[in-house]
C-alpha cells in the first residue's frame, strides 16, 4: 500500500496473525486491542525520548565550551570532507595523476559507512523522517 508507514505495516501483518492464532473472535479482538495499547504506549516513548534529545541537543549548542557545543559540528566536517574526498578530490587527483602517468594508489573510503553515518546526522534517514512526522502531527 502506497503511503503506508512502517509501524501500520506491521500492526496490519501482525493483526493477521492474531487473526490466524486466535479463531475465537472475541479474543483475536482483546489482543489486538492489546497491540494497538503497546504501540501507542511505545509511540508516546519515542515521542519522550525525542523532546529528551532536543532538549540535550539545545544544551550543547548554547555551551561557551567548545569541548561541548564542537563535537557535533567536528563530525559533521569529517564527513563532510570524506564525502568531498570521495566524489571530487580522488576522482580528480587519478585523472591528474594518470596523465603525468604517475602510479599512486589512493585511499578509498567506505562510503556505507560513511553514508550511514552522515545521513543520521543530517536526519535523513527513514526513521528520523517517521519520528518527525509523528512529533509535529504529520507536517
Amino acid at each position: 500500500m502506497p503511503g503506508l508507514d512502517p509501524i501500520t505495516a506491521g500492526m496490519n501483518l501482525l493483526g493477521g496473525v492474531i487473526d490466524k492464532i486466535w479463531p475465537d473472535k472475541n479474543e483475536a479482538e482483546k489482543a489486538k486491542t492489546r497491540l494497538a495499547e503497546l504501540a501507542a504506549a511505545g509511540d508516546q516513548q519515542v515521542i519522550g525520548l525525542l523532546k529528551g534529545q532536543q532538549a540535550i541537543n539545545l544544551e550543547e549548542a548554547k555551551s561557551q565550551f567548545w569541548w561541548v557545543a564542537g563535537w557535533r559540528p567536528y563530525i559533521g566536517w569529517i564527513c563532510g570532507s570524506a564525502l568531498g574526498y570521495h566524489y571530487m578530490l580522488q576522482p580528480f587527483l587519478a585523472f591528474i595523476l594518470g596523465t603525468f602517468h604517475v602510479t599512486v594508489i589512493l585511499p578509498a573510503l567506505d562510503m556505507g559507512e560513511l553514508m550511514t553515518l552522515l545521513l543520521g546526522m543530517l536526519g535523513l534517514a527513514g526513521m528520523r523522517s517517521y519520528d518527525k512526522k509523528q512529533v509535529n502531527g504529520g507536517r
